[in-house]
């Protein structure tokens, strides 16, 4: 006998999902946007972030982390979860150093999207200003920790994609940081450009070098759509 298909709602919505998606997959499937940081949908989830945390059965989950169930009902777009998102982004904005008028990330940059799709206008918190510098060691990328905003794409990507083990945290709460397997540097490491850790940045942390503006200014992915979009595209392909 096959299995009953799991059936959900989110903000009203039914949505079919799939044996072993988490929501946030079920939901891009459908077409329904949850929005997020440290998910990437080629990496295993950690629920770094609780951006894409929802009110599920009316509890607050991690929709990267929770697997869809048969009945579950979801809000996720709510003023009182878009706050909550809005307070996270306006967070990490204020605990590093994010110019988006002149940063290379501008326009490609995940956090300044949401930040724009959340509605923030500018950060009500004291900025840190914190100094943590530039690792500009290897040959073909640099390491700017001013960016980052510890989402562990690039410790995920390096450990389970590249078999290699690049990037670790370490400290805890407001001290914890990025960190790599080498005294001197990352270009004393075994990352390459081409690595899979290289190219899953959400920020302007991880930079290929000499490739920055290839893409010009104002035609890059969230210069042309608000982030998101592509995944309420799927959406309306499967209402028409």
């Amino acid at each position: 006998m096959a299995a009953e298909p799991i059936r959900f709602t989110i903000d009203d919505v039914e949505i079919t999902a799939l044996e072993g998606q988490s929501i946030i997959e079920a939901c891009d499937a459908a077409g329904i946007y949850i929005p997020r940081l440290c998910h990437h949908p080629e990496l295993e989830p950690s629920g770094n972030c609780r951006v894409c945390t929802c009110k599920v059965n009316g509890r607050n989950s991690a929709t990267c982390v929770t697997p869809a169930a048969h009945g579950m009902s979801i809000e996720n777009n709510t003023k009182e979860l878009n706050d909550d998102r809005r307070m996270i982004i306006e967070m990490l904005f204020v605990e590093g150093n994010h110019p988006c008028p002149y940063c290379v990330a501008s326009g490609n940059c995940e956090l300044q999207a949401l930040g724009y799709r959340l509605g923030m206008q500018a950060p009500k918190e004291v900025y840190q200003w914190p100094d943590r510098g530039i690792d500009a060691t290897h040959p073909d990328i640099y390491l700017d920790h001013d960016r980052c905003i510890l989402c562990s794409r690039c410790i995920r990507a390096s450990r389970m994609e590249d078999g290699k083990t690049v990037f670790g945290f370490s400290g805890r709460g407001i001290t914890m940081r990025l960190n790599i397997d080498a005294t001197g540097g990352l270009g004393e490491t075994q990352m390459a450009a081409i690595d899979k850790a290289a190219r899953v940045c959400p920020v302007a942390c991880i930079v290929i070098k000499r490739d920055s503006y290839r893409v010009p200014n104002g035609q890059r992915r969230f210069d042309l759509a608000p982030i998101g979009s592509d995944i309420e595209a799927r959406r309306k392909q499967v209402k028409s």
